[in-house]
């Protein structure tokens, strides 16, 4: 975590919450039912979910039934500038983003959907989210396949079309580029460091909300890698 991120929670923290739609508590949203399902053929599929700082949205899909995988990374730029500290200046092109492998005979590609814009990330903030801000912040969706994409763009008209939201959706379909691993002290942060001030403002409440929304979905136990 950066020092101008750290220096903003508190500030934020306020701010943030006065700004957010109706909410289903905990900073939780009730995103609406997916009218479209995917149909994926049988065994893992990958896709890639950008939604602000890694850590929180990684501890998320790390915590679903049927995610054998969630890998944060950078997605969106090139490969030489794809190092934290590059990227955290904003001006590389990537965002942080979280590369997930599930099963989907367990959870398919239009729940995850559900549950990320539920309690992972907010669709309504330009290259915010939370405390955090810049292009490498964005909410991005980056199919993997022809029907990610159509599930995907049905999604984002339903959510556009449903007046949960009070303002306008921004997140954005990503053509797939490439996706780099980020630092190994990136990866399951949340797990290794659940007292991190960070995790304790901005991402312990998303699991919890996970939990409470999405309790056949939940599984208690963290997937790493």
């Amino acid at each position: 975590m950066t020092a101008f991120r750290a220096a903003l929670i508190s500030l934020l923290a306020l701010c943030a919450a006065c700004q957010q739609p109706a909410t289903a508590g905990g900073g939780a949203i009730n995103a609406p039912a997916p009218a479209r399902t995917a149909h994926e053929p049988a065994g893992l599929k990958v896709a890639i979910f950008a939604g602000g700082c890694y850590w929180g949205i990684e501890g998320v899909f790390s915590h679903i039934n049927g995610v054998t995988s969630a890998v944060s990374g950078f997605h969106g730029g090139a490969g030489a500038t794809a190092q934290y500290e590059r990227v955290s200046d904003g001006n590389t092109g990537h965002a942080e983003a979280v590369r997930v492998t599930y099963d989907p005979a367990k959870v398919r590609y239009d729940q995850l959907l559900e549950i990320f814009f539920s309690v992972g990330a907010d669709p309504t903030t330009l290259n915010r989210q939370g405390p955090d801000t810049g292009t490498q912040f964005r909410s991005a969706l980056v199919p993997m396949s022809e029907e990610q994409r159509l599930v995907a763009s049905a999604y984002l008209a339903q959510m556009a079309a449903s007046g949960v939201w009070k303002r306008p959706i921004v997140t954005h379909i990503e053509a797939y580029r490439r996706f780099y691993a980020a630092e190994d002290y990136h990866q399951d942060f949340m797990a290794k460091n659940p007292n991190h001030p960070y995790i304790l403002a901005w991402d312990a409440q998303k699991v919890a909300a996970l939990k409470r929304l999405y309790p056949a979905i939940y599984r208690q136990s963290f997937t790493r890698g």
